[in-house]
């Protein structure tokens, strides 16, 4: 398995603080955001590579993080080519500009490089194994204005999405889908497919509204909580709280 993390926005909501340094990069605790990301994934063993596309703007800050890294040598970083939040690629792009410059051909995990979690990801890479198929995270999410502001996916008994839609003006379900995904080989192909046919680029959760319509895509229920960071006040909120939280959780 592949692990891809979305690391090319601007983060404009976080501005002063991210204007010349890119978010993911912030220290929580004595890791960065990133690095709390990566060493959890290598804990599961099933890592091969680890892939980071940045922008133009924020790729030496990337490549200085890279060149210190105790596991350099399972990590790629891509420049994107953008160099402004006006002409940013978008998520989806960004992917399927990663899957072209590698040739990937293997099971890719996605995930955003600005979010924490409290819980290992360890189960959900056991869920994808288990289903042998393109697999997402969803969780229960009450506030509609939130819902809003995400993916919402309706399930069956087998907790296959049925019907997927982004940042919904009427929530069908209150089911949000997080910006972790692990996509099965087959379906690598289909990225590029998908923007061909219209799929908008903008947000990861298009493409798997996209693709939900056309294959099997399942959920797995997020054992615990996520932290997105995304203004200042959250970060210095997380920065207090968050080595606790997760070796609690764990």
């Amino acid at each position: 398995m592949i692990c891809l993390i979305l690391a090319a926005g601007y983060a404009t909501r976080m501005y002063p603080l991210t204007e010349n340094f890119p978010k993911p990069l912030l220290k929580v605790g004595d890791n960065t955001i990133i690095d709390w990301l990566i060493d959890d994934m290598e804990s599961t063993g099933k890592v091969s590579k680890y892939v980071v596309v940045s922008n133009h703007k924020f790729i030496d800050k990337f490549q200085k993080w890279h060149s210190e890294s105790k596991l350099k040598d399972k990590i790629v970083i891509l420049d994107d080519g953008s160099t402004e939040n006006d002409n940013r690629l978008g998520a989806v792009k960004d992917i399927a500009f990663v899957i072209n410059e590698l040739s990937i051909e293997d099971d890719l995990m996605v995930l955003a490089g600005d979010n924490l979690l409290e819980f290992s990801l360890q189960k959900f890479v056991d869920y994808f194994y288990e289903k042998q198929a393109t697999c997402v995270m969803r969780y229960f999410e009450e506030d509609v204005a939130r819902l809003r502001k995400t993916g919402v996916a309706t399930v069956d008994e087998n907790d296959k999405i049925t019907k997927m839609v982004e940042k919904p003006q009427e929530p069908e379900s209150n089911w949000a889908i997080p910006p972790f995904y692990i996509y099965c080989k087959d379906n690598i192909s289909k990225i590029q497919k998908g923007i061909d046919e219209g799929c908008p680029t903008d947000a990861p959760g298009n493409f798997i509204a996209w693709l939900s319509d056309n294959t099997e895509v399942y959920t797995y229920v997020m054992p615990g909580k996520r932290f997105d960071i995304g203004s200042i006040d959250g970060y210095n909120k997380i920065k207090e709280t968050y080595v606790s939280v997760y070796k609690k959780a764990l």
